[in-house]
């Protein structure tokens, strides 16, 4: 009896078991499917663009189905001289071909990414090739014009051979490829992306560094405060989000005029004598991100400082610690999870700043999203846009990804 009431007891158990796997099997498949819209929603309207453009930077399919020949022609050039004959018959082909398909100002306009007047060149090279001519294609091509007799002109043609290029990174990097296909630094008077770089890492640091010194005071005084005084304040910091990024930024602009509130306060209060040019400068593109970008800095620090006991201070003051080494000691300590989180937030927003910096600064303040925005609508240079874009996703996802190294998202706290 024991024996038969064991046995019918474990297929109780795994009956038991077999409905509960079932039935979190099927819990799993209902969550999956309230997500699924949403997901597919996510990667349609957001991911997939965003990975197509990205795509750009690395590919290069304008110039091959316009020159075929050409770029079979230059398969085992050195790049040390000009081609052979082959290279100038297959290129007269492809011109003829291309004007009369109309399809070649699309490589035009690519290779004149990579050397300037090759547009001019090849669209006025097969405006006089179309017709016959007596001599060899060599000598023809030359007289259309004298671009064809450099190196470079061909390498160019070279370098677009796709569909896999570096090009647009390299040249994102201030650096290129000659036509011997050895990479080569930029001639100096057209190296500027190196240099926007580093400007716009270091507007981020300088805006976060000030948000920080400036954010920490009140947050603590938000965190410590009275309440009626706290929610004052805390309504303040929050005020700004219920405002336009474009309105801010143009209040800054009334502000900070010749005319403006702050030139008039200056020279009432004696510390000029005549209004300052206070406007299309780094002083006004940072004093606007700080104002921006501090409630992103205040929250994550009154989160963290809300939760310090205020015991704790009390502790530290009754065991005859100074208030410097008890906020040294005591509460500085327990306030960095929040440090982290405010300066990952507001540095890593300052770097896709692009509004604040083309209204407000100058030529020489102009960060990375500007240089985007101007090669993807201006230029139509959306390989390069679209390397620039990556290099700047690169460089902030490495410096979440060390921020996340050396402390630890578990010690990020916003709430």
């Amino acid at each position: 009896m024991q024996e038969i009431a064991a046995i019918e007891m474990g297929k109780a158990t795994a009956a038991l078991d077999h409905r509960v796997r079932r039935a979190g099997h099927g819990a799993k498949v209902s969550a999956a499917l309230l997500v699924a819209p949403l997901l597919l929603f996510v990667i349609v309207a957001f991911a997939a663009p965003i990975a197509a453009m990205l795509a750009r930077s690395v590919t290069d399919q304008e110039v091959a189905p316009v020159l075929p020949r050409t770029l079979e022609a230059l398969r085992g050039w050195n790049g040390t001289a000009l081609p052979d004959d082959a290279a100038f018959a297959a290129l007269v082909e492809d011109l003829r071909a291309a004007r009369a398909a109309g399809t070649l100002p699309v490589a035009a306009g690519r290779l004149n990414h990579d050397r300037a007047g090759l547009r001019t060149t090849l669209i006025a090279s097969a405006r006089r090739l179309a017709a016959p001519f007596e001599g060899s294609a060599r000598e023809a091509v030359l007289r259309a014009d004298p671009a064809w007799g450099e190196v470079e002109t061909w390498g160019a043609i070279a370098r677009a051979r796709g569909p896999w290029t570096d090009f647009f990174l390299l040249a994102a990097l201030d650096l290129r490829r000659d036509a011997a296909g050895e990479i080569i630094a930029v001639p100096e008077e057209k190296a500027v992306f190196r240099t926007v770089f580093l400007r716009t890492f270091w507007i981020a640091a300088l805006v976060t560094a000030i948000t920080l010194l400036a954010g920490y005071p009140l947050a603590a005084l938000i965190a410590l405060g009275p309440p009626r005084l706290a929610a004052s304040l805390l309504f303040a910091v929050l005020l700004p989000f219920w405002t336009s990024l474009l309105v801010r930024t143009a209040a800054w602009m009334v502000l900070l005029a010749r005319e403006g509130v702050v030139n008039h306060a200056l020279v009432a209060l004696g510390l000029f004598g005549a209004p300052q040019q206070l406007l299309f400068n780094r002083f006004a593109v940072v004093i606007a991100m700080v104002h921006i970008l501090l409630p992103f800095m205040v929250l994550p620090l009154y989160a963290v400082m809300r939760q310090i006991p205020p015991i704790h201070l009390r502790a530290a003051a009754s065991l005859g610690a100074p208030p410097v080494s008890a906020f040294r000691r005591v509460w500085l300590p327990q306030t960095l999870p929040g440090i982290g989180a405010g300066c990952l937030m507001v540095f890593i927003q300052a770097l896709g700043f692009y509004i604040t910096p083309a209204l407000l600064g100058g030529g020489a303040d102009q960060m990375l999203p500007y240089f985007i925005g101007f090669y993807a609508n201006q230029t139509v240079n959306w390989g390069l846009a679209a390397a620039l874009s990556l290099l700047l996703l690169a460089a902030t996802l490495a410096i979440v990804g060390l921020y996340g190294r050396l402390v630890g998202f578990g010690a990020v706290r916003t709430a």
